[in-house]
């Protein structure tokens, strides 16, 4: 007569393994479903095939080649879907030493009937008490605070000058100051865009946008935000923002730039004095630019009748031709992203205004020196 060695796995201890990696499974599909993501998109952002996927979320943690692959996918899995991978490794390390053989076989090879029914009773009331443990556990320890709950208590930040390039999240608060005045900007909410409070009203942004605010009320854009990174729908990851501050005063009031001589406009340091065209008398000339990145610019034309001051915000790829006969007057939020040249008198030549980052008010405009001669003169001004 043949006899059978005697069932290990209890149907209590072996229903605890199971609930043990359906909770995981469930944890891993509730989190996805709940951010609206198909299989097919989490395993091209996470580059873990669907199959394996479907296995981690139905707990057949078999079906992978081995347990490095499966500890791997786990963790790049739950911490894609902003999980505690901590909780969820574990869960699956709990699983792990539920499922190690147990030598009972040894142990009752050599014991009487009486004795093996004991340490079945003794196995099957140690696996109770190990599961009442686990439960008791998971509905005790504290929960994971909602990861798209904004933080409670937001960050405040200044921007004085230049450019300040930071993570913010729900509330935060950035202070802008200048010219002796304070202005608030503040993240409204991060949703699938981003919502700005700013002092000329609620500005939207989605990713890459670029937008101007007139803090200062002006009509002159005085801050440029982009959202440079966030990800739609997850508050939690923040917004990456960039702000740079161009200027919260208003440029040079317009000189007396005429004829006659070469002095410095009173009130106004210059620097980079440069003669661009010279003749007996002055001629029409255009300044040509070209924008090879990010910049606002205001131009004006200078003592000319119904010629006003302009201003606008260009990108990469744009150009903008300025017609004037006495001059010209340009302020320029990173002087390193325009190429430049002043065409007139059937001649063209390029002109530098600075470097990378500089903000710079320039003029261009015709004097005329001690000899009696006029000159185009590139003058840059202190702004």
């Amino acid at each position: 007569m043949i006899r059978r060695p005697p069932r290990i796995c209890t149907t209590t201890f072996c229903l605890g393994i199971k609930t043990k990696l359906t909770i995981i499974g469930e944890k891993l599909k509730a989190a996805r479903e709940e951010k609206g993501y198909s299989i097919e998109h989490v395993s091209r952002e996470t580059n873990i095939a669907s199959r394996y996927i479907t296995a981690l979320e139905e707990g057949r943690f078999s079906q992978f080649p081995a347990e490095a692959y499966l500890i791997g996918f786990l963790k790049n899995y739950g911490e894609y879907l902003a999980l505690d991978v901590k909780e969820l490794q574990d869960q699956y390390k709990m699983h792990k030493i539920q499922e190690q053989p147990i030598p009972v076989e040894q142990l009752l090879k050599e014991q009487p009937g009486g004795q093996r029914i004991v340490i079945e009773v003794i196995i099957t009331i140690l696996a109770a008490v190990l599961i009442a443990a686990l439960v008791f556990y998971f509905v005790k320890k504290p929960q994971k605070p909602d990861s798209f709950t904004t933080p409670e208590r937001p960050s405040v930040y200044e921007l004085t000058e230049g450019v300040l390039e930071q993570r913010f999240y729900g509330k935060d608060t950035i202070r802008i100051n200048g010219g002796g005045s304070e202005w608030t900007l503040s993240v409204q909410k991060i949703a699938d865009s981003v919502i700005l409070g700013a002092p000329d009203g609620v500005l939207t942004l989605n990713l890459n946008d670029v937008v101007t605010s007139d803090i200062n009320g002006d009509g002159a854009g005085d801050l440029i935000i982009s959202a440079q990174d966030f990800l739609p729908g997850s508050p939690e990851s923040g917004v990456l923002l960039r702000l740079e501050l161009l200027s919260t005063s208003s440029p040079a009031e317009e000189h007396p730039a005429t004829p006659g001589n070469l002095d410095i406009p009173q009130g106004n340091q210059a620097s980079n004095l440069q003669a661009i065209f010279t003749g007996p008398s002055p001629f029409p000339f255009t300044v040509q630019i070209k924008f090879q990145g990010y910049c606002m610019l205001r131009w004006e034309v200078l003592r000319e009748a119904n010629q006003g001051r302009n201003e606008r915000y260009f990108v990469k790829g744009e150009d903008l031709d300025v017609q004037a006969q006495n001059g010209v007057r340009l302020w320029i939020s990173n002087a390193s992203v325009i190429k430049t040249q002043v065409i007139g008198g059937g001649r063209t030549v390029p002109v530098d205004f600075g470097g990378p980052g500089e903000v710079v008010v320039a003029d261009i405009n015709w004097m005329k020196d001690a000899d009696g001669r006029y000159k185009l003169i590139q003058t840059r001004l202190e702004n």
